[in-house]
């Protein structure tokens, strides 16, 4: 397993969640929420800026069936477009269930609905992490998809 700092991204609509995992990519953490907006990439950059990472991935929400939908688009513009800002390469991760599966972990362990919001995406984040730390363990190689860089907009 390569050794280094990922970031973990789980791109929503109002929020982007943000984890982190240690440099031997062990435990994942949830780490920061940035608001979803026009400033959503230079903040995220930040983000950057501040870890150091080896890598970014982001989670992909497809459906069941394993098919992209309007928010799949959508995410992969967005991480294109951060792409195309920073040297750090950024993959997909596929995140089926992530969000629904933290918000339920939350939900048994006794926080409200209103008390979750301000740290599921972060939460969610450091599931996706997790995942692609699992696949990159038992493959021996990076997690899902490189991205391009694509348009800044």
């Amino acid at each position: 397993m390569r050794r280094g700092v990922r970031v973990g991204v789980d791109w929503g609509d109002a929020r982007i969640g943000v984890a982190r995992c240690d440099p031997d990519g062990v435990l994942a953490t949830p780490y920061a929420t940035v608001k979803a907006g026009e400033r959503e990439v230079d903040d995220l950059l930040a983000v950057l800026a501040e870890l150091e990472p080896l890598e970014v991935v982001v989670g992909l929400p497809t459906t069941l069936a394993g098919t992209e939908g309007p928010a799949a688009v959508k995410v992969r513009r967005c991480a294109a477009a951060l792409a195309a800002r920073t040297s750090v390469p950024v993959r997909l991760v596929d995140e089926r269930l992530t969000t629904v599966e933290v918000s339920r972990r939350m939900r048994e362990g006794g926080r409200s609905a209103k008390a979750q919001r301000s740290v599921i995406d972060a939460a969610a984040a450091a599931a996706i992490l997790e995942h692609a730390l699992g696949v990159e363990r038992s493959r021996d190689q990076p997690p899902g998809e490189l991205v391009l860089p694509g348009p800044t907009a």
